[in-house]
């Protein structure tokens, strides 16, 4: 059923640098993952399946494909009437072209085409978070216990919970405290990214917060700690499954790995919560007769005539014969001639490697191959 009372906002405008050469030209939630799909189709299909109809994507970086890419609503069938993904830039301003400055003056600047849907309910979420969530279920604690704020929290291993923004709660997870990255963490309730607010009282506070010099416009350290101050009620919503930040080449790396787990929850062949994407047209995959695979997650259109174990391969992907690839990600388009050799690597979308090519990284350290190799040097 259709949730008229929430409208998404998707954040999708942050650089990505950690994600090396993948985020030069390209922003971060359109990169590509799990053979076929990019980023922001998990939040997007995410929004699709928990019938919210109204999706505001917000770009800014590089933002030229992914603009592209979301606009066409269709593919997470949100073209119907009254529905639809909107792309918001940001806005030309009196004294020139201006840049979200946060991710709170991110939705301030939006305030107009919030207002223009006039919902109960705004829904805050990152675009490059690789998990399923139904939303519902996050409104439905929302709105059983009339907060005015609602965080989605996973559980992380107290000894890493210093990376993350740590909530702490009582008994009843109304939140007490928010803590940024604490030295000495007090649980392991980790900060998801993803928000409820009430959007009346959050449009006060937003327009309060915008005329604040000191302020760094962003939720995390400025609203939230806001409404914890003014005594509002906020409240988490502990999340149980999978959920990864792919903000890193190793992370990327990890969670495409996941899907090579039969015990992951992430699930991509699970037609009850579909995540949807681009369409290429690619024919069937080709297992040539010479070939061994092992262990791998192998899309549509990706032609196979050497060795492949533990690994992900993706649309379009060519692997030469004689050509080995172990443990490693290769990204849509990305071809490997003949007699490479190549281990915990993740090759960027149309890179042509080989031949002769022997390249390998660690599990700890992944080798990001973003340029076209030959003969084992660089062009």
């Amino acid at each position: 059923m259709a949730n008229n009372k929430m409208l998404a906002m998707i954040l999708a405008g942050g650089r990505g640098t950690r994600l090396e050469g993948l985020t030069k030209k390209v922003a971060k939630p359109a990169v590509a993952f799990g053979g076929k799909y990019r980023i922001i189709d998990f939040p997007l299909s995410n929004c699709a399946n928990s019938g919210i109809e109204v999706v505001g994507v917000l770009t800014q970086y590089e933002s030229v494909q992914l603009n592209s890419y979301v606009a066409k609503s269709q593919r997470w069938g949100l073209d119907v009437k009254d529905s639809g993904i909107f792309v918001l830039p940001p806005r030309e301003k009196t004294s020139g072209f201006g840049l979200y400055k946060g991710t709170a003056d991110a939705i301030t600047q939006n305030i107009d085409f919030i207002d223009l849907n006039e919902p109960e309910h705004v829904l805050i979420l990152s675009g490059d978070h690789i998990y399923k969530m139904n939303y519902d279920k996050l409104l439905e604690t929302h709105e059983r216990n009339k907060a005015d704020a609602t965080i989605a929290v996973i559980e992380v291993p107290l000894k890493e919970a210093s990376r993350f923004g740590i909530m702490n709660t009582d008994e009843d997870y109304r939140i007490e405290e928010f803590e940024e990255k604490p030295a000495e963490p007090k649980s392991n309730l980790a900060s998801m990214g993803i928000y409820i607010f009430n959007w009346k009282t959050l449009k006060k506070y937003l327009l309060e917060d915008e005329s604040l010099e000191e302020s760094t416009h962003d939720f995390g350290h400025d609203i939230i700690p806001k409404y914890l101050a003014d005594g509002l009620k906020l409240y988490a919503h502990p999340f149980k499954g999978y959920w990864k930040d792919v903000g890193t080449v190793n992370s990327l790396w990890e969670s495409n790995m996941d899907l090579l787990d039969s015990s992951n929850d992430l699930e991509l062949s699970n037609a009850t919560w579909r995540i949807y994407s681009e369409d290429s047209g690619s024919p069937a995959q080709v297992i040539g007769k010479h070939a061994v695979v092992k262990s791998a997650y192998i899309d549509k259109g990706a032609i196979i005539e050497g060795d492949v174990e533990h690994s992900v391969i993706s649309t379009d992907v060519q692997v030469a014969e004689g050509a080995v690839v172990k443990n490693s990600v290769l990204l849509p388009g990305a071809q490997i001639a003949d007699d490479t050799d190549l281990e915990y690597v993740i090759v960027a979308e149309k890179v042509k490697v080989g031949p002769g090519v022997v390249l390998s990284g660690t599990k700890d350290k992944i080798l990001l191959i973003d340029k076209d190799i030959a003969n084992n040097k660089e062009d």
